[in-house]
């Protein structure tokens, strides 16, 4: 068995592992704006006639087995309650267009959903029941992101809506 490498180990360059770029497509390298950590602030729409559920928290970015995938990891809080996930961002489906997101959560939950960027940049992130738009500034020191979701595969409604801002 291999043994697992340390996170802050480096390259023969003497470089961090997490600061590699992929060798991958360029819409995967596209997403080394999204390196670092970042502050999560957001609300969750309820139901009409309920507040919105305020949702606080980070989201860590980092490259990681060779600069192949980029790993995500969330630990925030929606209203009372903590949600802690790890999503891995990469590889190749041919049978879809765009780069899977594989996502596990701490209530359970797994899903598979596909990134894509337009030409301004522009990140989309989908599935049947649910997408998302995710601008990131110019400087990349911000990124707000809009979540819609659907029933029936043809109404969509809007569900959250995040900003991001980079820590440190």
């Amino acid at each position: 068995m291999a043994e697992r490498q340390d996170p802050a180990s480096t390259d023969p360059d003497g470089q961090p592992e997490s600061a590699r770029r992929p060798p991958g497509p360029a819409e995967l390298r596209q997403l080394d704006a999204l390196v670092g950590k970042w502050h999560t602030s957001g609300v969750m729409r309820a139901a009409p006639g309920e507040a919105p559920i305020r949702i606080t928290g980070t989201d860590t970015y980092e490259w990681v087995a060779g600069g192949c995938f980029l790993a995500h990891w969330v630990d925030v809080w929606i209203g009372e309650e903590r949600v802690q996930a790890i999503e891995i961002i990469g590889g190749s489906d041919a049978s879809r267009r765009g780069c899977p997101m594989r996502s596990f959560d701490s209530q359970g939950n797994f899903l598979t959903m596909y990134a894509s960027v337009d030409a301004h940049g522009v990140w989309t992130f989908s599935d049947d029941s649910a997408r998302a738009t995710l601008v990131i500034s110019d400087d990349r020191s911000r990124m707000t992101g809009s979540w819609e979701r659907t029933e029936d595969g043809e109404s969509w409604l809007p569900w959250m809506d995040m900003e991001f801002t980079r820590a440190g």
